[in-house]
């Protein structure tokens, strides 16, 4: 069998692992490149344009901004009930049996292949993942965990490696450590393509040497300070086992960044949760899901694309993508609503955590790129149900438009008219009641952070005991930061990443730095 031959014939062509428009040629070049500009100029044509209109036409732009002050406090209800209804089946999910759930199904063919790409973080780091893996209601035997180091690590990640293997080496059915090479042609260092080395290597070392399925193993891929809850896959056994096409299916439990909860900054804590919230959103809206960071995939459906992406950041995400596409739009996200746990990005130094979460949602904002893979595609792919490609088209395009242009025009724009309009406007009772009414909607939509604040703290980890229970009362006032989050920590690095993308000033994987407090 040839090195492509196994893939799907879609996956099988020349640009359909394309990362940017300079790996095309001719029109495709062209026309990727227009795609790459179009998400920046729609973000900055809208915020350039408000700042025009209330400079030359103030009145315009003052119904614009209360009409969006509306939307906004309508978009934060429809937002706040989701929210509250994942957190409902969350708690529930939580509090199940699935071990005695999935006793009716024949699973013991099942393997849980979990594979943890790391780079240079710390041993107790990676210990802690293990040890979460251990402490799984499964079948030990039936996990086999890939430690993914990576060659530019050097001596570190070797030793880190070596020291996991011979802890909790025997405690799996089997324990597989891979190195992957530094400097390979074509490819971006990073977690793709660390994870798509791993995935070969697993193939060629585990499963077929002892005759395991392709269709018979799960494939966990999990950030290497993901630590599980003890029903993980008990529950991602029971969603395969009902799901509908589970051969083309991805699996997505809800990223909870509270490992380090107690020690982050209000800052981090704050954007971790809002994060976490988001996708506790989108886990009541499964149609517009696509995979983040940790997710659960069968290794059928890897193989049948070559894995991973190795040219690009996103990758978590761009393989759902991959797999939609190279299906011909029959592919899917089932939110598991039952969580994982992970580290809040938390440096040593109020600063250098500001400098580092605002790197990270940089490059998380990257997914941008995913927005021109998609359409480029979806010009090439007429297999693909046109509905779906024009409704996954919309979704994304005003996604990424919505995460830059909406905060700054709620908390910064929403008072240009009054600044910069013409003194006829400044007479007017609408310029007086302006700032006044929009106040108002901002205070009647941050009621739905009254809502984020109570769930927050039902998510919380125990709390440590040097911590005063007064703790309790600071974690519930910091969402008060929300607005200034917004902003600093959504906006402009999505608006950074779109203008990049937009310059063709392409951006590498930033490795986001893990640190756990020592006990």
């Amino acid at each position: 069998m040839s090195d492509t031959e196994h893939l799907l014939p879609y996956a099988q062509r020349n640009d359909f692992k394309v990362g940017r428009a300079t790996e095309l040629s001719g029109k495709d070049r062209r026309f990727y490149r227009f795609l790459e500009i179009i998400p920046g100029v729609a973000s900055w044509t809208t915020l350039i344009g408000v700042l025009l209109m209330s400079n030359y036409a103030p009145f315009a732009a003052a119904y614009f901004i209360i009409g969006f002050a509306i939307y906004w406090v309508l978009k934060t209800a429809f937002l706040s009930y989701h929210l509250r209804y994942n957190w409902k089946r969350l708690r529930h999910h939580m509090k199940i049996d699935w071990v005695q759930m999935i006793d009716r199904f024949e699973y013991g063919h099942l393997y849980q292949m979990v594979i943890l790409p790391f780079y240079e973080e710390p041993e107790e780091v990676v210990d802690a993942t293990l040890q979460s893996l251990a402490d799984c209601r499964y079948d030990k035997k039936s996990i086999i965990v890939v430690l993914a180091a990576e060659e530019r690590a050097g001596a570190h990640a070797q030793k880190v490696a070596t020291a996991m293997q011979e802890k909790w080496g025997s405690a799996f059915g089997k324990f597989l450590i891979t190195t992957h090479p530094q400097d390979v042609p074509g490819e971006m260092a990073g977690k793709g393509s660390n994870a798509t080395y791993a995935a070969e290597q697993a193939r060629r070392l585990v499963l077929d040497p002892h005759g395991i399925r392709y269709n018979h193993t799960l494939v966990s891929i999990f950030d290497i300070d993901t630590v599980l809850y003890p029903d993980y896959f008990n529950c991602l056994v029971w969603h395969f086992m009902t799901a509908e096409f589970p051969l083309k299916t991805s699996f997505q439990p809800v990223p909870i960044f509270n490992n380090n909860i107690w020690e982050a900054p209000a800052v981090a804590r704050v954007v971790a949760m809002s994060s976490t919230f988001w996708e506790m959103v989108q886990q009541e809206r499964p149609e517009r899901m696509a995979t983040f960071s940790s997710h659960s995939v069968s290794f059928q459906a890897l193989y049948e694309i070559g894995y991973w992406q190795s040219n690009m950041v996103s990758e978590d995400s761009r393989i759902f993508w991959n797999l939609l596409i190279a299906n011909d739009g029959d592919y899917r996200t089932v939110p598991l609503s039952y969580p994982v746990s992970m580290d809040a990005n938390a440096a040593p130094t109020l600063w250098g955590t500001i400098k580092n979460v605002y790197k990270q949602h940089r490059r998380w904002t990257y997914g941008v790129e995913n927005f021109c893979y998609i359409i480029f595609h979806f010009t090439k792919n007429k297999k693909i149900p046109l509905q779906k490609r024009l409704l996954i088209g919309f979704q994304q395009a005003e996604g990424y438009w919505s995460l830059v242009t909406n905060p700054i025009m709620l908390f910064i724009l929403g008072w240009a008219p009054i600044f910069l309009g013409t003194q006829e406007f400044h007479q007017t009772v609408l310029s007086y009641n302006l700032p006044i009414m929009v106040r108002d909607l901002l205070i009647l939509a941050m009621f739905g952070l009254v809502i984020s604040s109570v769930i927050s703290l039902t998510m919380l980890p125990p709390r440590p005991k040097e911590k005063s229970r007064l703790k309790y009362v600071v974690l519930a006032v910091q969402w008060i930061l929300v607005p200034a989050t917004m902003i600093v920590f959504s906006a402009i690095p999505g608006l950074d990443s779109q203008t990049r993308l937009m310059l063709g000033k392409y951006m590498g994987f930033w490795v986001t730095p893990k640190t756990r407090k020592n006990t």
